[in-house]
């Protein structure tokens, strides 16, 4: 792996300082094309096990990524904890923070009006149901990770990615698949979910047939896959069907190539 292809820092997992470490699985013989797809992405990105980020902090950083890129976010969360922290602190600390300040603090993560409504809210809901930041972070890392994620699930402003990556990174679940926009486009454009699945439906694809224990770095590495190669308006196979990695593997459903048309996988014609 070269420097190039080193986690980034800007981004949800934090890289290799964001908690959780380096692994190697050995990419056995695939039981399933989602996990043959798992294992390329693994040697071409990284492999780690995730966990061991702060339940809130963590809750806090996906709410900021939400609709934007990590490079926006990151800032964002840099700011807050400065204003708001420690991270020992800060779901006291931001349940009384004034709507103003900390929709100039997070400015950077866009739609921060909004954003600092559902962190106030969080941060109110840890304090009633928890009493602590420290007792909710132990609830993430110990609790029974269905539980976790029917809970956090019922949090105004939490969806299904946000609660899959707080499993992730905090509780270091094995098995969960968090499904963003990348991971949704890339599953069903290489045909590993159909084509007209929604992001459950993806989720639910990828984690049935992937080993638990990749399923963390799979959707790291899908997304950067994603950002290198499979974007929303030009996939690399559009312009040279070689210039993909994973060309084999796909079927670019919603990918023509031989026409230089691009459509979403659930609008291609079967």
């Amino acid at each position: 792996m070269s420097d190039d292809d080193l986690e980034p820092a800007e981004n949800i997992s934090g890289g290799d300082d964001g908690g959780g470490i380096a692994a190697e699985f050995a990419p056995d013989e695939a039981a399933t094309r989602a996990e043959a797809v798992v294992d390329r992405l693994g040697e071409r990105y990284w492999q780690k096990t995730y966990g061991g980020k702060d339940g809130f902090e963590c809750l806090v950083r996906t709410i900021l990524s939400q609709n934007t890129s990590d490079v926006a976010s990151q800032p964002a969360h840099d700011d807050l904890l400065a204003r708001y922290g420690p991270v020992a602190d800060l779901a006291a600390n931001l349940a009384d923070a004034d709507h103003d300040e900390l929709a100039e603090t997070i400015s950077a993560a866009g739609l921060y009006n909004q954003k600092s409504e559902v962190i106030r809210d969080a941060a109110a809901w840890v304090l009633s149901e928890f009493g602590s930041t420290g007792a909710f972070d132990e609830f993430v890392a110990e609790g029974d990770p269905g539980e976790v994620r029917e809970t956090l699930l019922s949090v105004s402003g939490v969806g299904p990615k946000t609660a899959d990556c707080v499993l992730l990174f905090a509780g270091g679940q094995g098995g969960v698949f968090p499904v963003d926009t990348h991971v949704h486009r890339i599953a069903r454009r290489m045909g590993l979910a159909p084509a007209d699945a929604d992001h459950e439906e993806v989720r639910e694809a990828l984690e049935a047939a992937v080993p638990a224990e990749k399923c963390g770095f799979g959707h790291t590495a899908m997304i950067q896959f994603g950002r290198e190669y499979c974007s929303a308006r030009k996939p690399a196979c559009l312009d040279d069907p070689e210039a993909c990695p994973l060309a084999d593997q796909c079927d670019q459903v919603g990918v023509y190539p031989e026409t230089g048309e691009l459509v979403d996988p659930a609008d291609a014609a079967e």
